[in-house]
């Protein structure tokens, strides 16, 4: 089966899209990558989300419209994806949506939103859509997230030691896949540690004015603020202490909780800074948070993907933080998913075109020791694409193990910009 995954994270900058042929080989999943593309929110869409999320109040009448133009942007990465990676030959599409809300309260998520109507989806590119995939799994009692833990866990499971899954969004997120490491009972755990670049976007766009082109600063490209600005301790320490930080897994978050408002609140404890410094001390924090969580299971090797891989300064000090270094020496080593197959800008993207792999084959998409539901779910819901609906019959036998064709020993993959 072919499939096309969408995906716009917290960072909510762009559609990344990811096509991959699927195929069952026994009890284990072969992905081919065909390719990945992005394609950017244009500037009034991307302000009238950002200006739409919490905190900010909302009457449906914008939640409606958001719908609606986040739906046709969609249809338009798919379209875009299906002819150019697929040939215009695409089975299935599998979106994920925009999250604009994830109602967390009191350790327990009671609901989530993902906007991005796939009617639009369907009708432009006459494909089924699976979409609204978080749902089911709140709804079982789970955190409806980290979702690609069952893509994590599939694609890790047997590597030796405790290999975690790192996404370096808006929010970090990591998924441990313990060798029988008695810190988790044998089981796979997967949970948000943070925020990752949220803070690090919301402290550049806010106090960093414009670049030498004079367009304002989106985010800190390439870590340059990082690197030229100085830690400020008392900000970092009153940031970590954060009672999120403390809580159990399996457990969830997102920019409700850290955004603008909450920086500055911060801030104003600490008096003026220069903006390098806040970014400085935001890019520590991340890095400290993820290592501060992956560090009780003995993590013997980190595989990076999202946006922030491609900030340097954080990655060195993540390496700093877990005692390792890009060679492979130290406690743990930290490498990029494009190591092993998957490219580490596109990952999620391609977890999710997995996700409704699963779902079409009425297969289950959730760990529970993961997500904290009560059983696994099949996710998702279904929309047509065209007249008729024809889906493939469930096999006898459930995957348990994901390879990606072209990976370490088999060439390297195919990707497209």
């Amino acid at each position: 089966m072919r499939v096309v995954g969408l995906m716009s994270g917290t960072s909510y900058d762009a559609i990344d899209a990811a096509a991959a042929d699927l195929t069952l080989d026994g009890d284990t999943l072969v992905l081919t990558p065909l390719g990945a593309i992005s394609t950017a929110y244009d500037d009034a869409l991307r302000a009238d989300l950002a200006g739409a999320l919490p905190p900010a109040g909302v009457d449906l009448a914008a939640v409606c419209r958001l719908d609606t133009r986040i739906g046709r942007a969609f249809a338009a990465a798919a379209v875009r994806a299906d002819e150019e990676l697929c040939g215009g030959r695409a089975d299935l599409v599998a979106s994920h949506g925009q999250t604009v809300f994830h109602w967390a309260e009191d350790g327990r998520v009671h609901g989530t939103l993902q906007i991005g109507e796939p009617a639009w989806i369907a009708e432009a590119t006459g494909r089924p859509v699976v979409s609204g995939f978080r749902t089911r799994d709140v709804a079982a009692g789970g955190q409806g997230a980290p979702l690609v833990s069952i893509v994590d866990v599939m694609w890790l499971r047997g590597r030796p030691g405790v290999p975690v899954a790192l996404n370096l969004g808006g929010i970090g997120n990591v998924t441990v896949v313990p060798g029988g490491a008695k810190e988790t009972g044998g089981e796979p755990l997967a949970f948000d540690t943070g925020p990752a670049n949220a803070l690090i976007d919301a402290a550049v766009r806010a106090l960093a004015g414009r670049d030498v082109s004079g367009r304002p600063y989106a985010m800190d490209a390439g870590g340059a603020l990082a690197a030229r600005g100085t830690v400020h301790r008392p900000l970092l320490r009153r940031l970590l202490d954060d009672p999120y930080y403390a809580r159990n897994a399996p457990k969830t978050t997102g920019k409700e909780r850290f955004h603008l408002p909450y920086l500055r609140a911060a801030l104003e404890e600490c008096g003026p800074l220069p903006v390098e410094d806040v970014v400085a001390t935001l890019t520590r924090l991340t890095a400290r948070t993820v290592a501060d969580a992956i560090r009780p299971f003995g993590a013997t090797e980190v595989i990076a993907s999202g946006g922030g891989t491609r900030n340097p300064v954080l990655m060195g000090l993540l390496r700093e933080e877990l005692g390792g270094e890009p060679g492979g020496a130290g406690r743990c080593v930290v490498r990029s998913s494009d190591e092993l197959g998957l490219p580490a800008g596109a990952k999620e993207a391609y977890a999710f075109a997995v996700l409704g792999w699963l779902t079409a084959h009425g297969l289950p998409g959730t760990v529970p020791s993961c997500t904290g539901a009560r059983h696994a779910s099949v996710l998702g819901s279904i929309t047509p694409g065209g007249p008729g609906l024809h889906l493939p019959r469930p096999p006898a036998t459930a995957p348990g193990r994901l390879t990606i064709a072209g990976g370490p020993g088999t060439g390297r993959p195919k990707h497209a910009g």
